[in-house]
């Protein structure tokens, strides 16, 4: 029998205890707290009574419905918009063009930049009254579609993704673009020596190659989407005015566990939110796992 290597032990000790001190414990304390809930004489076991309130009662049913509506179109602005739009410009910085390192550093700076001073410098630019919103329009002869974009109930939840994009597109900009440079060059040579465009080359062989960080890019929107938080509390504060328009999941569970002006705190509730929040992102990933990679994976057998 092989002598089993406790120096792996060693190496994976400190990574496992804080994953679990950090991660585990803590989403499994969550988890517990969600089946439970508050009487007079402590707290005692409920099992899924507090889910069914969630779903059943209006007071949690109505606000809790109306941020996962307005948290599927701010994941769906995402897909539509900063997908594709990273994927283009990766392929453009793919052709090397002049100065394309300067262009990729340019486009990932919004990334490393705080979440709540992005919110902030967006709020002071598109302020009605001093922002310079209004002024750059102008200057294109476009004043009139100068609005208070984040005070107005059908524009706060577009604007917001807009910017969140903005922020974050250079993340798949630079995972398109790890994936395309690893395509080999004779492949594209071959296709040019036939005659092949740039747009068929892209189309029949560069993007059925990436194919597999589409679907990493794609999963990794879907979590972060439905995780996201600190730019709807930077810019609309933890109400997501107004009057909710752009309130999502993250606001959602932070007024509920947190309690926050007249809403008063309720961890057993805050804790069945998260509860639900985890079910959908975890259906996400299994969606993902077990149909987009494992159709991928029989394709390239």
């Amino acid at each position: 029998m092989r002598r089993f290597r406790t120096h792996i032990l060693v190496f994976l000790a400190p990574a496992v205890i804080i994953y679990t001190a950090f991660m585990i414990y803590p989403l499994c304390d969550s988890l517990w707290l969600s089946l439970n809930n508050k009487t007079a004489f402590g707290q005692i076991f409920v099992g899924i009574e507090n889910y069914l309130t969630l779903f059943r009662l209006d007071k949690w049913a109505n606000p809790f419905w109306n941020a996962l509506r307005n948290n599927t179109i701010f994941f769906v602005i995402h897909m539509v918009a900063q997908n594709p739009i990273g994927l283009l410009l990766a392929a453009l910085l793919a052709r090397r063009v002049r100065g394309s390192s300067i262009y990729r550093t340019i486009i990932f700076t919004p990334t490393i930049l705080s979440v709540v001073i992005v919110g902030f410098i967006w709020k002071l630019i598109l302020n009605p009254a001093w922002g310079i919103s209004r002024s750059l329009l102008a200057s294109i002869g476009l004043a009139g579609l100068d609005n208070p974009w984040l005070g107005l109930e059908s524009t706060a939840l577009v604007t917001l993704s807009l910017i969140s994009v903005w922020q974050n597109i250079g993340i798949p900009m630079m995972l398109f673009l790890a994936a395309l440079v690893r395509i080999p060059e004779d492949l594209m040579e071959a296709a040019r020596v036939d005659g092949a465009s740039p747009w068929t080359i892209f189309w029949r062989i560069q993007f059925p190659l990436i194919l597999p960080t589409v679907g990493v890019v794609a999963v990794l929107t879907f979590v972060g989407n439905f995780n996201a938080f600190e730019l709807i509390y930077a810019t609309q504060g933890a109400l997501a005015g107004p009057n909710f328009a752009s309130d999502i999941l993250g606001t959602f569970f932070f007024r509920t566990f947190f309690g926050y002006q007249l809403q008063p705190a309720d961890p057993y509730m805050g804790a069945t939110v998260a509860g639900v929040m985890l079910l959908i992102i975890l259906t996400g990933v299994l969606i993902y796992l077990f149909g987009w990679q494992r159709r991928l994976q029989h394709i390239q057998y």
